[in-house]
């Protein structure tokens, strides 16, 4: 793109000298190419001279070869005038490509990749894998600086380190791969998942590999078998595009070989060419259209850490997401006004809504329901420690599924982790999935994704055995549950099969709130203290939705058979600064059995939120929180105290004193007792199936929430909790 100063004009001085490549750069990503000039530009060394004769002559600017000086380019003379001509194409790498060249070099230029450490990776079920894979090692050993290292993706105990966020060296490492293909599900399903996963993960870097020295993939597969090309080694080639889409550089493309027919000479091609590409001591840099191509989800709209990666085109986050967007107002209320307009799904399987949910790890269930598998369920399963439901509930989380009958919801929450990809809408105006489609879906997909996790190293085999026996339900997935038209139908399938509900709803429907069945736990969201902080907290879709909130809270109030929850997450500049007077006259509206307080959870950049790390509050600061609106519950003779904290998810829980029993809090639910209750039919309420609360979860104990029965894990280190 090429900018030219008219006669009369004073160019600004360029400001932060060391940005201007890089912005130089997006102008020329987001231009059409052109020619090079074919006149050089002047020495940008000394400061650019005005004269009344070069004031007199455009000045052309070409942002692509700027350079890092603070000065502008000294203007051409007069007599000289550039010829516009269209820069030609050249194979230039850019910014980003520069930059990782530069991370690849040493103190004394380039390093060759056959001197840096390589490892050898394989998985196997058979031996066949790990049989070339040594035979690999043992060829290459003379080859290299240093002897490879071989390791099994089935038995290494962390994976992160290695493919999420591997540690930068001025002598980066080398990834062979050598993995087979099944048909069944093996231990490879782990890994190729935690690849795209990290992938579509807005809270890592987007490229997190691209300081690896390079890779390769060999596959090992059945071409008799699997004739049809996208199955043949089908696997390799997953490993191998997500590798790239990590960032990661190919040493060299990737290779396959059938067991049945030449995998011997197939593996010795392909490491002899290996081997030439790691004795090159030029790094090859690939364009990045080449290595983020191929064959699928490049129209799709992608999780990005800023927000910024989906395009209008492919995400609208619009009330009717299922309905046509017309090109004014006038054309759109037509659009909505028309009655032969056909009901459609709310998540269609050919939607980009559909295609951002499932590259964030949703299984979308029907149309309009989804399930996902937290990450407290597969810490739980490592022994790793459950989310804060077990300290304060007895919910242990390798026994519980997160769900919704509904993806839909009627606020654009500020600290919402989708960041806007999941549809928004204040009626129901979409096809309706019956109650029994969606339990049995959920259950299928919930059950689907713990299989997945059979290989990863760390897994207790009795909690893997005991997941598949689902016994609780988290109806906070996303969206608003109690939209579904048929919730109280949903729950009753839950609870038919003594699974217990906790649902969340965000206080923006009170008919289906007062309609909502008996459900195990009801939570309402309070977001903020007063109308204006909800309005920019929440900011809901519904114009009256100060009155909608405070009906809910009445609501509330008359369901004294259920156990009832605020929910209050704070988020440092929105809802924290002197509201706990506020919060205390909700409190005393709903009169809920519990309160749980925590701290909001950063999820990353967006462009549709502009929370940042600052807004996160410390544990310290929400323990403050929580101690005074405790006094200000007192000040309004409302019988309250706190009961339990898990310090690990940045959360408290205040009770009613009449679950304080002997000195001891009683916040855990007996479920047992709950189902008894719920199938005799009789009148019972949250008093009637209550257990004390343990001792390691009670508000100051030393272990903080966390169960001594698991091992606190950091990364890099394990750290073992005082009993």
């Amino acid at each position: 793109m090429r900018y030219t100063l008219r006669k009369g004009t004073n160019p600004a001085p360029v400001a932060a000298p060391a940005a201007a490549p890089i912005e130089a750069q997006k102008v020329q990503a987001k231009s059409e190419p052109v020619k090079e000039e074919t006149k050089k530009q002047p020495s940008q060394s000394k400061p650019a001279k005005k004269s009344a004769a070069a004031a007199a002559v455009p000045l052309a600017v070409d942002f692509t070869s700027i350079s890092t000086s603070s000065a502008l380019p000294e203007p051409a003379a007069a007599t000289t005038r550039v010829k516009r001509m269209p820069k030609k194409f050249t194979a230039k790498a850019s910014v980003a490509a520069e930059r990782k060249l530069r991370q690849l070099q040493g103190p004394g230029g380039p390093v060759a990749s056959v001197d840096s450490p390589v490892y050898v990776f394989y998985s196997t079920l058979t031996g066949t894998s790990q049989r070339m894979a040594e035979k690999l090692v043992a060829d290459l050993t003379p080859v290299l600086a240093t002897p490879p290292k071989l390791l099994n993706l089935d038995y290494v105990d962390d994976l992160e380190p290695y493919f999420v966020a591997p540690e930068k060296s001025t002598n980066p490492p080398v990834y062979l791969i050598v993995v087979p293909s099944y048909e069944i599900e093996s231990p490879l399903d782990y890994f190729i998942e935690l690849l795209k996963e990290t992938y579509n993960d807005f809270r890592i870097d987007s490229r997190p590999l691209a300081a690896l020295a390079g890779f390769s993939v060999f596959g090992i597969g059945d071409r008799e078998s699997w004739p049809e090309k996208n199955r043949y080694c089908y696997q390799a080639a997953l490993v191998d595009k997500w590798m790239s889409k990590l960032g990661a550089r190919r040493v060299f493309p990737l290779g396959t070989g059938c067991v049945k027919t030449d995998l011997e000479d197939s593996l010795l091609t392909w490491r002899t060419h290996l081997s030439e590409s790691l004795r090159d001591p030029v790094p090859v840099m690939e364009p990045e259209s080449i290595v983020d191509s191929d064959d699928e989800s490049e129209d799709e709209t992608s999780d990005n850490s800023d927000g910024s990666g989906g395009s209008s085109s492919t995400l609208v986050d619009v009330e009717d997401i299922g309905g046509s967007i017309a090109a004014t107002s006038e054309a759109r209320k037509g659009a909505l006004s028309s009655t032969n307009v056909k009901t459609k799904e709310m998540v269609g399987k050919d939607s980009p809504t559909y295609n951002a949910l499932t590259k964030q790890g949703y299984t979308v269930v029907g149309s309009h329901s989804g399930v996902k598998i937290c990450r407290w369920t597969k810490s739980a399963l490592r022994g790793r420690g459950s989310c804060y439901k077990f300290s304060f509930y007895g919910i242990k989380s390798h026994l519980c599924m997160e769900t919704t009958p509904s993806l839909s919801c009627s606020n654009k929450c500020v600290f919402c982790w989708r960041h806007g990809t999941n549809p928004v809408g204040t009626t129901w105006r979409w096809q309706v999935d019956p109650p029994e489609k969606i339990f049995e879906g959920a259950k299928a997909g919930h059950y689907k994704k713990i299989k997945q996790m059979r290989g990863v190293p760390g897994v207790v085999a009795d909690r893997f055995t005991e997941a598949f026996t689902v016994k609780h339900c988290a109806l906070s997935l996303v969206g608003e549950p109690i939209f579904y038209p048929h919730i109280n139908e949903f729950v009753g399938l839950l609870h038919g099969e003594h699974i217990s509900s906790f649902l969340v709803c965000n206080a923006q429907h009170p008919d289906e709130l007062e309609r909502l069945g008996r459900v195990t736990q009801l939570y309402v969201s309070i977001d903020a203290s007063n109308k204006e902080d909800l309005h920019r907290i929440d900011r809901p879709l519904h114009r009256d939705y100060w009155e909608r909130f405070q009906k809910c809270l009445s609501i509330l109030k008359t369901k004294k058979s259920q156990r009832t929850v605020f929910r209050l997450t704070l988020v440092g500049g929105f809802n924290m600064e002197d509201a706990c007077d506020e919060y205390a006259e909700l409190i005393e509206k709903g009169e809920p059995c519990f309160v749980e307080i925590k701290g909001v959870t950063y999820c990353g950049t967006s462009k549709g939120s502009s929370l940042t790390m600052k807004n996160v509050p410390f544990y310290e600061e929400v323990k403050l929180f929580v101690e005074t609106l405790n006094r200000a519950l007192a000040k309004r003779g409302l019988e309250y105290g706190i009961a339990a904290e898990h310090a690990h998810s940045c959360c408290i829980l205040m009770a009613q004193n009449r679950f304080k029993i002997d000195g001891v809090w009683h916040t855990v639910i007996d479920y047992k007792r709950f189902f008894e209750l719920l199938e005799s039919g009789a009148d019972f309420g949250p008093m009637d199936y209550i257990a004390p609360t343990a001792e390691w979860a009670h508000y100051g104990a030393n272990e903080g929430g966390f169960s001594p029965d698991d091992v606190r894990h950091r990364r890099g280190k394990v750290v073992e909790v005082a009993a």
